[in-house]
């Protein structure tokens, strides 16, 4: 994959400039709606759940931040992967190269946009009064797992939009369902313990969990933690790379 990469490198990055440019096309702001999205989500959650949640909730306005940005950045990388494969019809049908660029491209560009809306993220942790320690490093881990995970998952809904093109309806209510599984404006701590390592077979939670420990509560989490997203990471990139695999030879005959 590497090597393929380095062979493709120009397409890979004209691929991703393009996204930018399609994204935004015809936009008076432009990238900076990539910001205004999730800010906006905040400012609403914010007004309304501040004083049910908020007194309660140490730093709320990080805490909703951190659950929207990183919920955001799961569900645009997804879902413009998800649409990759159908997008680029007209291109696989015409040249031959490793289709899976394109959902590559589709994360590297929604990451990129998830670090410039964590710059925004990062000025409220001041107005927050947020302590910022040499424990923020481990904020790498997360989000670099977070990446192979979109992608994993990526590549499996993408070769499922291909055959099944109801795939992207009901994917949006599992988004709209698992939206309010991760405790966005909410804390678990509401729950029995053992219901609050219910929360933990979310994956998405857990992203979510690990950033909020390190920079609200700045502590490390658990061994069990790291090792239980490594493996939910590991195993959707795998299963991904798979459903890809099987499939990469029919989505000519559908596109």
């Amino acid at each position: 994959m590497f090597k393929t990469m380095k062979k493709y490198r120009f397409l890979l990055s004209r691929l991703i400039k393009r996204d930018f440019i399609q994204k935004y096309k015809k936009t008076v702001f432009g990238v900076v709606w990539s910001v205004l999205n999730p800010l906006c989500e905040f400012f609403i959650l914010m007004l309304v759940f501040s004083n049910m949640f908020g007194r309660d909730t140490p730093h709320f306005t990080t805490y909703l931040l951190l659950g929207v940005f990183i919920y955001s950045y799961y569900t645009n990388a997804t879902t413009q992967g998800m649409q990759s494969f159908l997008n680029n019809g007209n291109i696989m049908n015409k040249i031959k190269l490793p289709t899976w660029l394109f959902p590559l491209s589709k994360n590297i560009s929604a990451l990129l946009n998830f670090l410039i809306t964590f710059l925004v993220v990062i000025a409220f942790m001041f107005i927050d009064n947020i302590t910022f320690t040499w424990k923020f490093v481990l904020l790498l881990y997360p989000f670099v797992l977070m990446f192979f995970f979109n992608l994993g998952f990526s590549l499996i809904l993408a070769s499922m939009y291909v055959f099944f093109k109801d795939t992207s309806y009901l994917y949006g209510i599992f988004n709209r369902l698992l939206y309010y599984c991760c405790a966005i404006f909410w804390t678990v701590n509401r729950f029995p313990d053992n219901i609050q390592h219910l929360f933990l077979l979310n994956p998405v939670y857990d992203f979510i969990y690990y950033a909020r420990t390190v920079v609200i509560d700045a502590q490390i989490p658990g061994m069990d933690v790291h090792l239980l997203m490594l493996g939910y990471t590991v195993v959707t990139f795998v299963i991904g790379l798979i459903v890809y695999n099987c499939n990469k030879n029919k989505f000519i005959f559908y596109l």
